[in-house]
């Protein structure tokens, strides 16, 4: 986010209005965001994403790019109170990883 506000191009300026109101982003302003992030990192280039996807249509949507790539998803987590929709999405799928504890080092 912070590399698309420096850029001051419109999709940075409409993140950092959101950040000074401390408002949530719409999906298709997030959805551009980690869009314009994932298709420029290198295949195959592992990552780790912290609040994304949060909803359903993101995380449907952010499927559709892993298999676009031909890449796969090999587990995700779901921080307490999550979108039950976006967990049990991937529970379907035998992604979510649950009841594991992980300790800050």
């Amino acid at each position: 986010m912070r590399l698309e506000i420096s850029r001051g191009l419109p999709l940075g300026q409409t993140v950092e209005g959101a950040i000074r109101q401390e408002s949530l982003l719409a999906d298709e302003t997030l959805l551009a965001l980690v869009r314009r992030w994932f298709w420029a990192r290198k295949p195959d280039a592992g990552f780790a994403l912290s609040g994304f996807p949060a909803t359903l249509l993101q995380a449907k949507v952010f499927d559709e790019w892993i298999e676009a790539r031909d890449e796969n998803l090999h587990g995700v987590f779901a921080a307490p109170g999550s979108n039950e929709s976006v967990v049990d999405h991937y529970r379907t799928y035998g992604l979510l990883i649950e009841d594991v504890e992980l300790s800050v080092v």
